[in-house]
């Protein structure tokens, strides 16, 4: 997902609670954005993980020993994460959370396969992560190939004989999904008016939307993050240019909110089902909120990625590779999501991508408009 230009560029920044694991402890890590404007990304990957491994410990730990949480930093570049998933290997970890974003997540799963670590990515959506048939990556989300053909089909669905702007942010998850949502609509007979990358990070985007106005763009869709999208979206309106724009699950943070404010009410996007509203997730919703963490966007499906290693080590008797990444293939886990299995490459077989509004600062599933 998004590279970042960071001050960190060589370096990496570790958090731990255990950054050597005591004898006899597992160390556990996370790879993710701890620093960067994605930050909040990897605030949900560590605070979903720190509870999962707290309330494993409080059942006795896994194999008779201690779970311990490392936290490196990787801001979503893809040079830091080489680094990032050294430094964790290094340490000792069998088994690491991430990482966060595709641009991060792709590189470091072969440093992770030469050491014999497991991996499992809550969120990285390209598809290239188990297209490489590394033998020890899993993902809990959707692929883009599968987002992006939601997203071809509602614009050929719904603005057939429109002029339709394709935007994404150059990185492996925006023009990914970009370019996944072009393809299907493609296929479908619809044609893109225009399809273009503009730079993230940007305070302004009125010249780009200037841009689209003046070519008669009816529908936008992005493919980028909170931040950038919720920009565009304020200021389409403040420019008084009432474009709708669609996007990916890059805009399912409150950051959007935050800065594209009223002007981003009725901005559609898919996303994860958001395991918040799961009647079997309530308690553990409220246990966050009640430490004044709201667990949105991959929270949830970081606790539930180490429901599920710790049930796979559990029957495998071993933290090794093999064994474990043996019974992740072979059958299904029951978490805090639900009952999740993964195919042959990896991938979930848990419901992917769904529909979703914002309205009135929170997003909600679009079918609940309709009732």
């Amino acid at each position: 997902m998004r590279p970042l230009t960071s001050v960190f560029s060589t370096a990496v920044v570790v958090s731990t609670l255990a950054c050597s694991p005591a004898s006899g402890d597992i160390l556990v890590a996370t790879a993710g954005p701890i620093s960067g404007d994605l930050a909040y990304l990897g605030e949900q990957q560590v605070r979903g993980v720190e509870m999962a491994l707290a309330d494993l410990n409080a059942e006795g730990g896994v194999l008779g020993q201690t779970v311990r949480l490392q936290s490196v930093d990787d801001a979503c570049d893809a040079e830091q994460a080489v680094a990032a998933a050294g430094k964790a290997v290094a340490d000792g970890a069998v088994v690491v959370i991430g990482h966060v974003c595709s641009a991060a997540s792709i590189p470091a799963a072969a440093v992770y396969a030469r050491a014999g670590v497991l991996m499992i990515s809550p969120s990285s959506t390209n598809p290239q992560l188990t297209e490489q048939s590394l033998p020890n990556v899993f993902r809990l989300c959707g692929r883009d190939d599968q987002q992006g053909a939601i997203a071809g089909d509602y614009l050929a669905e719904h603005w057939a004989g429109k002029r339709i702007a394709i935007l994404h942010d150059g990185t492996v998850y925006g023009q990914g999904l970009a370019e996944e949502t072009r393809k299907r609509l493609n296929i479908l007979g619809g044609k893109e008016a225009l399809f273009r990358s503009y730079t993230p990070g940007e305070r302004s985007y009125l010249a780009l939307l200037r841009e689209l106005q003046a070519a008669g763009i009816e529908v936008v869709y992005l493919g980028g993050y909170s931040s950038d999208s919720g920009l565009m979206v304020r200021q389409a309106h403040d420019m008084d240019y009432p474009v709708p724009f669609l996007a990916g699950d890059g805009i399912s943070a409150q950051d959007f909110w935050l800065l594209a404010g009223p002007a981003g009410e009725g901005t559609m996007f898919t996303s994860s089902p958001d395991a918040r509203r799961l009647p079997r997730a309530a308690a553990l919703v409220e246990r966050f909120r009640a430490a004044g963490f709201e667990p949105e966007g991959s929270t949830l499906d970081n606790y539930a990625a180490v429901q599920i290693w710790a049930q796979a080590v559990r029957e495998a008797g071993t933290t090794q590779l093999e064994a474990v990444a043996g019974v992740l293939r072979r059958r299904e886990f029951e978490t805090v999501l639900g009952r999740i299995g993964f195919d042959g490459k990896g991938d979930t077989t848990k419901p992917s991508f769904a529909w979703y509004v914002w309205r009135d600062g929170d997003y909600v599933p679009k079918e609940d408009l309709t009732r």
